[in-house]
């Protein structure tokens, strides 16, 4: 079974400027809550034991979020408010799944993948990139079962409108297993509408190999000077690792740019 996960929250967050020139993207509150605290619960509720959190120095109100004890503990012998206390045990249930590792030079998903080698025990582990949300249904919950079924490395995905391939890492695909599950054939970062395989897309949730770290110190950094993890998943297709795009049922909102922030809030708030 999948018990660790890693979630890579070392990107500067350019696209939620200002906002993110003071303060971590992840901590901004979404409905009243930090953003990365969905992302806790999604893995906490798909039966994740340990997640990784891969940060820069840059961002260490991350690790203070989740280790402010003294703080609550002062607070709480002053006030005795039962909404501080839940609070407080609630941050305590995070942290005591939570470790830290560090990526102090943007270089990419890849080398923040390989920032967590270390840790990742398994044959298999999840990665959930923050900037995306998945609501209504635990995407990551159903992916597990899918790995359990096939014994294969899994990809959340959905199709996206043809001009707007250039943001995501689109896939070809191979073979159709049933109505949500698709052997893929490859995959490619942010190609043009022109050079794009299909308009399918793959969507913040991977659950990987532990042979991908291998895979991913083989890589030269590209344009950007950023080490791509959708090379690395293609260099394990060509060795016959099998991968699947399994497309979700929940409702897919994308936090990392201004209007989907405000619009993550409205959405959520309707739950």
């Amino acid at each position: 079974m999948i018990k660790q996960a890693i979630i890579p929250l070392a990107g500067l967050g350019t696209r939620l400027l200002p906002l993110t020139s003071v303060f971590a993207k992840e901590l901004l509150p979404i409905n009243g809550r930090p953003g990365i605290e969905y992302i806790l619960d999604e893995c906490i509720d798909a039966g994740i034991k340990e997640i990784v959190f891969i940060i820069s120095t840059k961002k260490l109100m991350i690790k203070k979020y989740f280790y402010s004890d003294q703080f609550y503990k002062n607070i709480i012998k002053k006030k005795k408010d039962p909404r501080l206390i839940n609070e407080y045990k609630k941050i305590l249930k995070y942290k005591s799944k939570i470790k830290f590792v560090f990526q102090n030079i943007p270089k990419g998903t890849g080398d923040a993948v390989l920032k967590t080698q270390k840790y990742i025990k398994n044959k298999y582990f999840l990665m959930l990139l923050p900037d995306d949300l998945i609501i209504k249904k635990n995407c990551s919950k159903s992916m597990i079962k899918v790995h359990k079924k096939y014994q294969a490395s899994v990809m959340a995905s959905m199709k996206v409108k043809k001009n707007n391939v250039s943001r995501w890492g689109i896939y070809k695909i191979n073979k159709k297993l049933n109505k949500r599950n698709y052997i893929i054939d490859g995959v490619v970062e942010k190609p043009s509408a022109k050079k794009a395989p299909s308009n399918n897309a793959v969507i913040g949730r991977y659950i990987l190999p532990r042979s991908i770290f291998n895979k991913i110190k083989s890589l030269k950094p590209k344009r950007g000077k950023e080490v791509h993890i959708t090379d690395a998943i293609q260099l394990l297709i060509n060795d016959k690792e099998r991968f699947i795009a399994h497309n979700f049922e929940g409702k897919y909102l994308d936090c990392g740019t201004m209007n989907g922030y405000i619009n993550s809030s409205i959405e959520i708030g309707k739950l």
